[in-house]
């Protein structure tokens, strides 16, 4: 809990009186590898703080083949937080890649925190915008980058995480084949 309240007032701050209200509304959540938070075409009923474990957020082509977006980990919020907050569909699943445990908020939890703590939409939009921001400077760097600057990147970007994921994970959020990244990290060592 208190990695969640360190990481919420990054982006404002809240009396001990609305993080007790905040806790009042969480549930924890143990998801299996495999299973998804998240699923494409259904709307989100929560969002979640990553207490334990790595997912992964994919969509899935035509042909029924995955593609990796990002990857999520501890400490960080997990969700479709355009979804959630109008309450459309989906357009991406978010697959647990190891067993986790999350930190839940629901919709009518999350519409309580609105109406009863003052600066809760400023500080979820703060959030949300870090969030969204994040992404697209991690996605724009990686358009510019050959293959082994992706992966050098990614390592940088996601410290221990290259090992905690499966390679044709990785492979695929980095763009490239698995018997290319076995390449890449051949010549890296």
């Amino acid at each position: 809990m208190k990695e969640l309240f360190n990481y919420i007032r990054k982006f404002g701050t809240l009396t001990p009186e609305e993080e007790l209200l905040i806790a009042d509304g969480l549930q924890e959540i143990t998801i299996q590898k495999g299973e998804t938070f998240i699923e494409a075409g259904k709307v989100s009923r929560k969002i979640a703080f990553v207490k334990e474990g790595v997912f992964r957020s994919l969509y899935y082509n035509r042909e029924g083949d995955d593609f990796t977006r990002y990857f999520i980990y501890e400490g960080r919020f997990i969700g479709d937080f355009y979804g959630f907050a109008d309450q459309n569909p989906s357009l991406e699943y978010i697959e647990a890649i190891t067993d986790g445990v999350l930190l839940a908020i629901d919709l009518h939890h999350f519409k309580r925190l609105e109406k009863d703590i003052k600066i809760w939409p400023v500080l979820f939009a703060r959030l949300h915008a870090f969030v969204a921001e994040n992404k697209l400077k991690v996605a724009s760097t990686m358009l510019n980058l050959d293959a082994k600057s992706r992966y050098i990147h990614f390592l940088n970007h996601y410290p221990g995480l290259a090992n905690r994921v499966p390679q044709s994970m990785l492979a695929s959020y980095l763009g490239i084949t698995p018997s290319s990244l076995s390449r890449i990290r051949r010549n890296i060592i």
